[in-house]
């Protein structure tokens, strides 16, 4: 057991400083060769990684089954590793977009919902996916003058997990550590402060089943909760990846829950809004979406 554990140990040693390397060069390289560099990388991953390319394909056979064929699936997961590529160059290089301009890169359609969510002394609740580039979505809100913080899983080796946590804070941007977060959440809705929040992943969190993509998928209740609680608006805002590379944020007017006696109900039903969210900006980008999460992990009554 000792020797398995060193040899984990070496493992990650070993994956960290090849992280810090790789965030060295592609800082050091023009957006563009970064970009190539990394889309190859996903490339490679897909062709070699079998495990993972399995389950990506498993999981949109499951979404998109009945509407494409079994190559059409494989071309889609093959442009879902190219995505993450593009994704992950640019999460790295997040300090030289945010040095370069980071308006240049980005376009925006609906952000005034998002003004009159957050206006002076009202706290609000933004709602967003793993889709896109969602790190850059958070480092445009913030250099754009937008003050919340966000609710992010931590990496299980915690030398990744600073490295993630710095770029984000550095962005202007605060992270809440899911799982240490229900107290800083309440305080800083109480002084009428922002939260964003990512509810479309399998989590060991309070949740219902609703449906997503025609299967009973486990989603937590936490925004829809926090929103009946102090009566917030809930602010869907996504960024997507366009096909010259640039991105565009596309912010909706915030989600028409329903409040009643029935608390259950409530969440039940205010789940399910949240996640056909989710749902419609995912079938239109799909190749942007996290398919290799294990989303449909958690069965009925197994919670």
């Amino acid at each position: 057991m000792a020797k398995k554990s060193l040899y984990i140990r070496i493992q990650l040693t070993l994956f960290y400083w090849l992280v810090l390397a790789l965030v060295g060069l592609l800082r050091l390289l023009p957006r563009k060769p970064a970009i190539l560099l990394m889309r190859g990388v996903g490339d490679i991953i897909f062709r070699l990684g079998r495990g993972i390319r399995q389950l990506t394909i498993r999981h949109l056979t499951i979404a998109f089954g009945n509407e494409k064929s079994e190559l059409e699936i494989r071309q889609l997961a093959h442009r879902v590793f190219l995505h993450f590529g593009t994704v992950v160059a640019d999460f790295i290089r997040e300090p030289n977009i945010i040095k370069s301009g980071i308006n240049k890169l980005i376009t925006i359609e609906g952000i005034e919902h998002l003004d009159q969510a957050m206006a002076p002394g009202r706290g609000s609740l933004m709602i967003t996916a793993h889709f896109g580039n969602w790190e850059l979505l958070g480092a445009w809100l913030a250099q754009n003058g937008y003050k919340f913080k966000v609710v992010g899983a931590t990496h299980s080796d915690e030398r990744l997990d600073r490295l993630i946590v710095e770029t984000r804070n550095s962005a202007g941007y605060t992270n809440i550590a899911r799982g240490k977060s229900t107290r800083e959440i309440l305080r800083c809705l109480k002084d009428g402060q922002t939260v964003g929040m990512l509810i479309d992943q399998d989590t060991r969190v309070q949740g219902v089943f609703v449906n997503f993509f025609g299967q009973p998928t486990f989603t937590p209740t936490g925004p829809v909760v926090l929103a009946r609680k102090f009566k917030l608006p809930l602010v869907p805002i996504f960024m997507r990846l366009k096909d010259d590379f640039s991105y565009h944020i596309e912010c909706s007017a915030p989600i028409d829950l329903v409040f009643t006696d029935n608390e259950e109900l409530d969440h039940q039903v205010n789940t399910q809004k949240c996640s056909d969210v989710y749902e419609n900006i995912i079938r239109r980008y799909p190749e942007q979406w996290v398919w290799m999460h294990k989303r449909w992990k958690t069965k009925p009554g197994n919670q």
